[in-house]
């Protein structure tokens, strides 16, 4: 199991539909809007790291108004 935190950067005025589709994607923890260099953050998690770049990639990008995200992978020390 993979887990990842999805940080989301949105247009202006997409907050609330943005994070209301995030919820709805399967694999996504949780999801909430935040203050700072980013909008909006997700926690995903996957079977692997191709079906978490496929979340990404495939469903996040896709929702109207994301225009950038960044990624970091949960890692065991």
């Amino acid at each position: 199991m993979v887990y990842a935190y999805v940080l989301i950067t949105v247009s202006i005025g997409k907050i609330k539909e943005v994070i209301e589709a995030v919820k709805k994607i399967d694999g996504v923890i949780e999801a909430d809007v935040i203050t700072g260099p980013y909008d909006a953050i997700a926690k995903i998690k996957a079977n692997d790291l191709g079906e978490l770049t496929k979340t990404v990639i495939q469903q996040i990008h896709y929702i109207e108004g994301v225009i950038d995200t960044t990624t970091a992978i949960v890692i065991s020390v």
